[in-house]
This record gives C-alpha cells, sequence and structure tokens, in this order.
C-alpha cells in the first residue's frame, strides 16, 4: 500500500522524465515471450505509422515486476508516458492521488462506452466521473490447453471436468508423459487455484467467497474440495517446475513432453506462433467444469499525467489508436486474447477464439475476476497462502482454510 505522505512529495517532484522526449513516448509493459512480442509489435509498428510520435519499448519480465518498476518511476517523478496493467484495482491509488491523464474527452469523443463490452471490462478505468485507463483486450484464465496427439497416444480421451482429469492423468503419468505442465511461480499457482475453484464450485459461490467476503463460505465444505483438488494436481507435475516461466510449460504441451497445461487464453498466442493449428494439433477445453464459465478480465494501459504537452497528445493519441477496431482485429488475434470492442470483424478466429467468443455471448458463463473486488494487499496474501500450500505439502487442509477465512473476514 503506498502511502498518502509519499505521494504528496510525488505531485510536487513533477512527472516530466528526463529520459523522456517530447512525442516519444515509453511504453513499460510485461509482454516478453514469443507470441506476446508478436502481439505487442503490433501496437509499435501501427503507432509507430501514425505520424513522428515514436513508441519507445520498454519490457520487464514478469507483471508484477513490471507494476512495481511503473509505481517506482510514477513516485520518483519519472514516469513512463504509458503502462500496462490488469483490468483491475492494480490502480486505483494513482487514480484517486491525481497521477493519471484523465481520458473522459477521448473516451466521449468517441463513444467507448457505446462499443466496449462487457462493462466490467471498462469499469476499473472509471471513478469519479473520468475514465483513467484504457483496456486493449479480454483475457479469460479458465482454459486446459492439451496435446493432441500426447492424448490419442495413452488412449484416453480429453478431461473435461477436475474428476476426470484426476483420472487420467495417472494414465498419462504411466505412459511417460507430463500430466501437468506447471510453472511455480507466485501468480501462476494463484492462476490455477482459482482455475480449479470454478471449476469445483459454481459462480454463486465464487461472489460469496471474493464479492460478498463471506467468512462461512471461505472456510465451508465446498472451500474444502478446491484446495483438496488443487492439492491433489502437485503429484503429476514435474520435479523442474519451480521457477518456470508460463511460456516454457506451455512449449512442453507444443513439443509432447507435457499432456496438458492450466492457462489463460493468451498460450494460444504461443500454439500459434509455433504454427499449431486449434482443434488439429492441440486443444482447448473451457473450464475445466460440468459448465464451464471463465472470468473475464485482461490487460489495461495507464498514462501518467505530464507537462509536457507534446507528450500528452501523443498519449491521447495511443490511446485512441489501440481502440481502433482494425487494430483491436489485428492485436487481439496475434495476442490470443478476444477484442473490447463488439463490432471488430473476427472472420480469423480460430476454433478457440470461437468458443471464447460464443461463452462470451452467454451472460450467464462470465464471471468477474476476484481482483476487481479485493485489494492488491489482500490479493498478495491469498496468493503467500497459494503458494505456500503447494510449495509445502505438510499444510493441512484445515490450516489452509483457517488462514483462508481470516484472510477473506480482513479483506477490503
Amino acid at each position: 500500500m503506498m502511502g498518502k505522505k509519499l505521494f504528496a512529495a510525488t505531485i510536487g517532484a513533477g512527472f516530466m522524465s528526463a529520459s523522456v522526449q517530447a512525442a516519444n513516448i515509453e511504453v513499460i509493459h510485461w509482454w516478453t515471450s514469443g507470441g506476446e512480442q508478436k502481439a505487442v509489435t503490433v501496437l509499435a509498428e501501427e503507432f509507430n505509422k501514425l505520424g513522428n510520435d515514436k513508441w519507445m519499448d520498454t519490457a520487464v519480465a514478469l507483471g508484477e515486476n513490471a507494476r512495481a518498476l511503473t509505481m517506482q518511476r510514477i513516485l520518483g517523478g519519472d514516469a513512463p508516458g504509458a503502462a500496462q496493467f490488469n483490468t483491475s484495482r492494480q490502480f486505483e491509488e494513482l487514480i484517486e492521488e491525481g497521477l493519471l491523464l484523465d481520458l473522459t474527452p477521448v473516451a466521449e469523443k468517441e463513444g467507448w462506452t457505446n462499443f466496449i463490452r462487457p462493462s466490467s471490462i471498462l469499469n476499473p478505468c472509471m471513478k469519479d466521473g473520468g475514465i483513467y485507463c484504457v483496456p486493449v483486450n479480454i483475457h479469460s484464465n479458465q482454459w486446459l490447453w492439451t496435446n493432441k496427439k500426447v492424448f490419442a497416444d495413452v488412449g484416453v480421451k480429453e478431461p473435461h471436468t477436475w474428476e476426470e482429469f484426476l483420472t487420467v492423468a495417472p494414465k498419462i503419468r504411466d505412459a511417460g508423459y507430463i500430466p501437468l505442465a506447471f510453472g511455480g511461480q507466485g501468480w501462476q499457482e494463484r492462476h490455477v487455484f482459482d482455475v480449479v475453484m470454478i471449476g469445483v464450485t459454481d459462480e454463486k459461490f465464487w461472489n460469496s467467497v471474493w464479492k460478498d467476503k463471506d467468512p462461512k463460505a471461505a472456510s465451508s465444505d465446498k472451500m474444502r474440495k478446491v484446495f483438496e483438488t488443487f492439492g491433489a494436481l502437485r503429484q503429476f507435475t514435474d520435479e523442474g517446475a519451480p521457477g518456470r516461466n508460463w511460456n516454457d510449460a506451455t512449449n512442453m504441451v507444443i513439443t509432447g513432453k507435457a499432456a496438458a497445461q492450466v492457462m489463460g487464453d493468451w498460450a494460444r498466442g504461443e500454439f500459434a506462433a509455433a504454427g499449431k493449428v486449434a482443434e488439429v494439433d492441440y486443444g482447448c477445453i473451457p473450464g475445466p467444469a460440468k459448465r464451464p464459465s471463465l472470468t473475464l478480465g485482461g490487460d489495461a494501459f495507464i498514462f501518467p499525467k505530464s507537462s509536457n504537452k507534446n507528450l500528452e497528445a501523443a498519449q491521447l493519441k495511443l490511446a485512441s489508436m489501440m481502440l481502433n477496431p482494425t487494430i483491436q482485429a489485428k492485436f487481439n488475434n496475434t495476442k490470443g486474447s478476444l477484442p473490447v470492442r463488439a463490432d471488430v470483424d473476427l472472420k480469423v478466429a480460430d476454433a478457440c477464439m470461437k468458443k471464447g467468443l460464443a461463452l462470451l455471448d452467454d451472460p450467464k458463463a462470465t464471471i468477474t475476476p476476484a481482483n476487481n473486488y479485493i485489494t492488491e494487499d489482500t490479493n498478495g496474501q491469498v496468493q503467500d497462502l497459494v503458494s505456500t500450500f503447494w510449495n509445502e505439502p505438510s499444510m493441512s487442509v484445515d490450516n489452509a482454510l483457517s488462514i483462508f477465512k481470516g484472510i477473506i473476514e480482513d479483506a477490503e
């Protein structure tokens, strides 16, 4: 949490970076994998075509590292021109302290509220009548990516629920494959935990924990099943999982070393970059759950305030460009995500993207992400608990439930 005194000191320091030249806009982001780099290149090249302003790329591995750098730069009076965040509460204190450029004029001129859908995607950008970020995509987390050849070789069907996965995983392991490609990083452990939570419960329970912050739900038998199912997955990963990047785990599925991976729809960009064809070479199973549901989050860009009017003009131009329908189609098809515009031509959508679009059109199949309801501090506490539980099998489910209940009771 950032203190108000520190923010106040920053305000007096100014926001213009000595390293940022007028009409050049430095963009901090964490898109460093092969598929992600191709996607961000779309944005950079299209922006550079618009005139003399230039995209200055600052790629930082891992989202938490990129966000931390952005916060440090803003607080230190050396703000970038733009920076990537998730569509969540991650940057709400920057809004509250008046450190971000209000994009309302361009948003009203272009009618953002008319074409950005669903409304939950734009809501984190809005506060006190202003709009302070640009959502560029819709990402969903609840996907199981499979190597079809591996499943055919083992002679088992691709699982569509967690119960089915736990049934076929031993057979996959016995056949010499890694059942579950896993990246042992905090955010990935939390990612799989959330996917399991939705997969073995439902939207009502999800909302009772994260939205209503109900301690009874947080310590219930349903929550116990979540921890038990999550813990049962440990035995089906490999010894090289700790510290592994998500895209390296995806590559294990692409190359046939592993049968499946739990990852968001951005993994589709890695399969595409490797020349693999959806539902031919690899499968994409939403859920896994008896009735699949997807959390709708995504990526957004904030634009720190600057006293340099040339830079501000470039910021507004970039914000507008990111929502151009042609750019939305090109970027999201490369990224593996869904566009935030409902009027984008998606003739190029592959089989996996079409699955996501079908669920997006079903209001009963979409769920608001947990980080839209809880602060970064609470989110960090949950991630720490999940990581400890995953990496210390000696931790009992009873202990985990007790700690989880306490976190939810104190959540903001």
